[in-house]
């Protein structure tokens, strides 16, 4: 195959790729022993181990080519990316341009392997049967790159997976390559001498250019991990034969050629198979057979469609089954709670129904049951497996529901504040946002992400921010921003029962309605049947058209609710003033927006954000868009000062922050245009 691509270069090479050549040999080891009830995480150079999956040529060059019919995500990723979810195959959820982002979600997977023994739960993704091999313990495998393991997230899943003790196979292949940086610039060690500073993975290296040895310790390595469920490394020393990718080739700038060459992994398996009793006749044979198979697969491929315009606005969420609004909000008798006991007791509520449901995350454990107390008594009720601690870990927090998904769990993940998101976004962006598109809708990710956003009480600049903005322009991952506790609740199952991913943002100055004004955060507490959907704004304070009095819509979500509500009632005009509370801002209910401003001509889109380039004025300009003709003011936004960080000290931290009194300003500026 490699040789036919580089034979019809300028054709094949529009989208860009690369090969296994030099690697083949232990990827051909490692793929023969891999069981349909095993996972795999192969990386870009990983064709020849997708071959011994079973995957055909003709499958691996139609997604060469970007094709409609590419098995793996229908023409929307490159070579060797691949996503399976074939009964008969190992399961690869999809996969990223995989240069060490993958062992999250790889470890994600084993995490949740062992959780699903520890429960006595089926994977759902996996036939059962009782064929000797089907009753074998699944594992799971990351493939890596040895310039990958550079990487902190790789130190992540290491540092879990020997914590936790998980049955994963990290299988590192080493051409001592980065593009054109080599090993001795780039690493101070390699994988195998990196690996022995992680008490419990234990590692060994290998010659990977010999089939034979490869696939003896790979066969070794595995019936460990089966029996013994734990973490293991294989370091295998390979030469690089091809070029880094089609577009970086190999002759700009490698020095070291003729010595890869005298590795080539090639020779040597044929010499094994003579040595195994096959003739020169016999293997000459394969060889042409699997020439013939390569050349008329790629001559099929040529011709295969192409995906059409609207195939583009397929697959980016999975359906979702609430779509309505049901049970009851308030119900007879219920007492009033605070938001976070609303946001409490819907976990322990989904919890007690779904052993598929997990919490995890930074100090939610039973010593403290979150820093706000919004896990509190879960560990104790639920068990240490289903509810326990994490290292400071923000990347592998978000990242490791891919794999949980994956395997069929439910995770409820938190990121303590969010200040502290941003080692999580990569995973959160590469991994979790598109894995249902591009795996073809294989794969979405089933998850919760909660993260308790927004200034409060002098928490100073590392504890008070905003992040909303960054969270919108992750497209494929759905993110409310409740203002209240029934609403909390609501859309917490609602979140539970889709499968999509979700962020819930969760303002802490809401959580305890200690903050002046906010005790309309409080509510009877929703029974548990109550399901709120994703997408449907709540016009909380409603007015009739007006003609002859000024009257303007306010639109906010979380804590922006609170300071317009409480404005328009100090200011007197709940009859001028329609309050809408987004409660989510994707899906986001523009229909609601649209119909309240062309009711009452002006508009003022309330955030706690610096307004900025923020998701308010973004919002802001949208209505501008479409309500133009019906506006009788420009639209106008109110947020935050648009300063670096939110200060320590109280003057400076009011100062900063909008407020009812500021929100008043901003409608008699609006009222008088």
């Amino acid at each position: 195959m490699a040789e036919l691509y580089e034979a019809n270069f300028k054709q094949v090479s529009k989208y860009v790729h690369a090969t296994s050549r030099g690697h083949e040999a232990i990827q051909i080891a490692l793929g023969m022993q891999l069981l349909p009830q095993d996972y795999a995480f192969p990386y870009y150079r990983d064709d020849a181990m997708l071959l011994s999956f079973g995957v055909t040529p003709y499958d691996l060059m139609l997604q060469l080519l970007a094709k409609k019919d590419d098995p793996f995500s229908a023409g929307k990723t490159y070579y060797s990316h691949p996503s399976l979810k074939d009964a008969d195959k190992p399961k690869i959820p999809h996969q990223s341009s995989a240069t060490g982002m993958q062992a999250i979600p790889a470890t994600g997977v084993a995490m949740g392997l062992k959780y699903l023994e520890e429960q006595g739960l089926n994977n759902p993704h996996v036939i059962q049967s009782n064929s000797d091999e089907s009753q074998l313990n699944p594992i799971s495998v990351c493939s890596l790159g040895d310039a990958s393991v550079t990487e902190g997230e790789v130190s992540e899943a290491f540092q879990m997976a020997v914590l936790k003790q998980m049955p994963i196979l990290y299988l590192v292949q080493d051409n001592g390559w980065d593009i054109s940086a080599n090993a001795a610039e780039t690493r101070a060690q390699n994988a195998f001498e990196y690996a022995k500073g992680f008490k419990g993975l234990e590692a060994i290296t290998i010659d990977g250019a010999n089939f034979t040895e490869s696939y003896q310790a790979i066969q070794k390595v595995i019936a460990t991990i089966r029996k013994e469920r734990r973490p293991f490394l294989v370091h295998a020393k390979v030469p690089l034969l091809n070029h880094h990718t089609s577009g970086v080739r190999m002759e700009w700038y490698r020095d070291d050629l003729e010595e890869a060459r005298s590795r080539d992994p090639y020779p040597v398996i044929k010499q094994q198979l003579l040595d195994n009793g096959f003739s020169s006749k016999e293997i000459e044979a394969i060889e042409n057979s699997a020439k013939t198979t390569v050349q008329t697969d790629y001559e099929k491929a040529l011709k295969a469609e192409d995906p059409k315009p609207e195939d583009l606005f397929t697959n980016d969420f999975a359906p979702t089954p609430i779509t309505e609004e049901k049970g009851e909000r308030s119900p007879k008798g219920a007492e009033k709670v605070v938001m976070v006991d609303c946001a409490l007791f819907a976990v322990e509520e989904l919890m007690r129904k779904h052993k598929e449901c997990l919490l995890y995350g930074q100090d939610v454990g039973g010593r403290l049951g979150g820093v706000f107390r919004e896990a509190a008594t879960l560990a104790q009720k639920f068990g240490d497996d289903r509810v326990f601690n994490t290292p400071i870990q923000e990347a592998f927090i978000v990242g490791s529901t891919v794999g949980m998904s994956a395997v069929g769990l439910k995770p409820i993940v938190e990121v303590q504040f969010a200040d502290y998101i941003w080692p999580g976004l990569n995973q959160l962006f590469t991994e979790v946002s598109r894995s249902c598109y591009l795996s073809n809708g294989k794969w979405p990710v089933s998850m919760i992400l909660r993260v308790p956003i927004g200034a409060y009480g002098s928490g100073g600049p590392y504890h008070s921010s905003s992040v909303e903005s960054v969270i919108t322009n992750i497209r494929g991952i759905k993110i409310a921003y409740p203002s209240n506790g029934a609403d909390l609740k609501g859309l917490m199952k609602a979140a539970y029962y889709d499968p999509n991913p979700v962020v819930i943002l969760e303002h802490k100055g809401l959580y305890w309605s200690k903050v002046p004004g906010t005790q309309g955060a409080t509510s009877i507490e929703p029974a548990e049947d109550y399901v709120l959907p994703f997408g449907k704004a709540w016009v909380l304070q409603e007015i009739w058209k007006q003609e002859n009095v000024e009257t303007i819509t306010i639109v906010s979500y979380g804590m922006g609710v609170h300071w317009a509500m409480n404005a328009s009632e100090e200011l007197g005009m709940k009859d001028q003033i329609e309050v809408i509370d987004l409660r989510t801002l994707y899906p986001l209910d523009e229909e609601t927006v649209m119909k309240s401003v062309k009711k009452t001509g002006k508009c003022l889109v309330v955030t706690e954000e610096p307004s900025n380039n923020s998701f308010a004025r973004a919002l802001a300009g949208k209505i501008q868009e479409d309500c133009f003709k019906f506006l009788d003011a420009p639209v106008m936004t109110i947020g935050s000062e648009n300063m670096p960080a939110i200060p320590l000290n109280t003057t400076l931290e009011q100062t900063m922050i909008p407020s009812t009194e500021k929100v008043m300003t901003k409608i008699n500026e609006l009222l008088n245009y």
